[in-house]
């Protein structure tokens, strides 16, 4: 039975993996020169190849290690994302009014966390799940909100639970860190010992998961 592993692949790998969001389009030509598209996916999905991260034979086995704990494909797990893991932009620091993600209405005491992209044409919204323990911050109105006192979070859900609704109208904004739920790409990891201890690491894929 699969279940998703609450651990992290690690950061110092992940930093160097490439990757990023896929979506699928189908095109048709039309014999005027004219195309219809149709959004197949409402959701991107990620993909990364982490073995651009290794750096060394130990890094390799680390993998090795990681892979099979988590049985190959079968169990999810968090990676961080180095281009795209919080509310803003990768080289700015959080805060509180980051995103606003939902309005009061005196009622509503539940609000999933989101992250739009983009802000004229087409807007996207995407719903954020594994936030990172300790970096959420919450504002209603502007004002930060305490954590227990104020709300609750579930970290894997991404959803914020107040203890009160806030009031009608109320500006419902946040700042955090996330990680993207992904599991192996392929059941089996292909490497020649001689040929890493020469810097050639093989190809070793992580796809995003639903959950």
């Amino acid at each position: 039975m699969s279940v998703f592993h609450e651990t992290r692949f690690p950061d110092k790998i992940a930093r160097g993996a490439q990757g990023g969001p896929e979506r699928r389009t189908d095109i048709v030509a039309m014999s005027s020169g004219f195309e219809e598209r149709n959004q197949r996916w409402a959701h991107s999905k990620r993909t990364y190849d982490v073995g651009y991260g290794v750096k060394n034979v130990s890094e390799l086995f680390e993998i090795l290690e990681f892979f099979e704990e988590r049985r190959g494909q079968l169990h999810g797990f968090r990676f961080k994302d180095f281009m795209d893991y919080n509310s803003t932009n990768p080289k700015n620091a959080l805060s509180l009014d980051d995103q606003v993600i939902a309005a009061g209405d005196g009622s509503t005491t539940d609000f999933q966390v989101y992250k739009t992209y983009g802000s004229v044409y087409s807007p996207y919204v995407r719903e954020i799940k594994k936030l990172v323990s300790g970096t959420l911050l919450v504002g209603v109105n502007g004002l930060l909100q305490t954590i227990t006192t104020d709300y609750t979070v579930d970290l894997d859900t991404g959803i914020v639970t107040f203890n009160f609704a806030p009031a009608n109208g109320a500006v419902i904004s946040c700042g955090y860190e996330f990680d993207v739920p992904v599991r192996f790409a392929d059941e089996r990891i292909v490497y020649s010992l001689d040929s890493c201890e020469h810097g050639q690491f093989p190809n070793i894929k992580v796809m995003e998961i639903r959950i």
